[in-house]
């Protein structure tokens, strides 16, 4: 896992937004997928750091929240 300096890192990439983000903009999350990881930001601050995860993480990380 890495965190990227900033969102400018994953330039040119398309955001997804969580679907269980609200309408009233509170708790979000956005990921977008990159050549090599798949790269997690808040949504609220687009400019902010960057979360990198590599493949095989994004997998296990997926997994577990699935469980709950």
């Amino acid at each position: 896992m890495k965190t990227a300096e900033n969102a400018t890192s994953g330039a040119g990439l398309t955001w997804f937004k969580s679907s269980y983000s609200g309408a009233e903009g509170g708790q979000c999350v956005e990921v977008a997928a990159a050549s090599d990881a798949v790269l997690v930001r808040d949504s609220k601050h687009s400019a902010g750091p960057v979360l990198s995860l590599g493949p095989k993480a994004w997998a296990e990380f997926v997994q577990r929240a699935a469980r709950g």
